[in-house]
């Protein structure tokens, strides 16, 4: 797998732990084409607080380590090797974490879609109760560039960050990552995102 470190605009705080890489597109494609296809899967994206198309509005498809095995899931495999090298390299930028965490794994993830209007503008952390309490880091994919809007932005470092195709982010799952997703204004954006949690 070919990964290549991005580097994001200067935030008002430095500096922010949100690790940034490409992936390639073709990868990218391939998870896009993956969600198109499997439109039985769809269903409206939820947050822990339930459904609430005020806080949350996109369509999901949700998943499962266990359905990595599952005929036709493929791509994830790609997927999660690309993302295990981002995360290798997150480790070599900030080495303590490699020495106090031995083993991560992969929790339930979603592949979702935002069309023009839609939104996750409820600010929040990944790591926000007693039910979240093992993810350690949230990954996330902008999966194509997205035409107008769909920025995500991290409050507390005044860091707004566009969707590009293949621009992968790992961030730490605390309050202090505190984000939200900006409205898209047209166009459609897809991403795929989840978390990495201590086992």
């Amino acid at each position: 797998m070919k990964i290549k470190r991005s580097h994001l605009d200067n935030s008002r705080l430095s500096p922010n732990f949100i690790g940034s890489w490409k992936i390639e597109d073709d990868l990218c494609n391939e998870l896009v084409n993956y969600f198109e296809t499997n439109k039985g899967k769809h269903q409206q994206g939820v947050t822990g607080l339930g459904l609430n198309k005020e806080t949350k509005d996109r369509v999901d498809i949700s998943l499962t380590p266990k359905d990595l095995t599952l005929p036709g899931n493929e791509v994830f495999h790609s997927y999660f090797k690309s993302l295990f090298e981002c995360y290798k390299d997150y480790n070599n930028q900030w080495p303590f974490l490699k020495s106090i965490i031995k083993n991560l794994d992969i929790g339930a993830f979603n592949l979702g879609r935002y069309e023009p209007g839609q939104h996750f503008q409820f600010l929040h952390c990944e790591r926000g109760s007693l039910d979240n309490l093992s993810r350690l880091l949230a990954f996330m994919t902008y999966l194509n560039d997205v035409d107008e809007g769909g920025s995500t932005h991290f409050k507390h470092y005044d860091l707004e960050i566009n969707p590009q195709k293949g621009l992968t982010l790992l961030w730490p799952a605390e309050w202090t990552h505190a984000h939200k997703g900006n409205t898209v204004l047209a166009g459609s954006k897809y991403i795929i995102t989840g978390w990495l949690n201590i086992c």
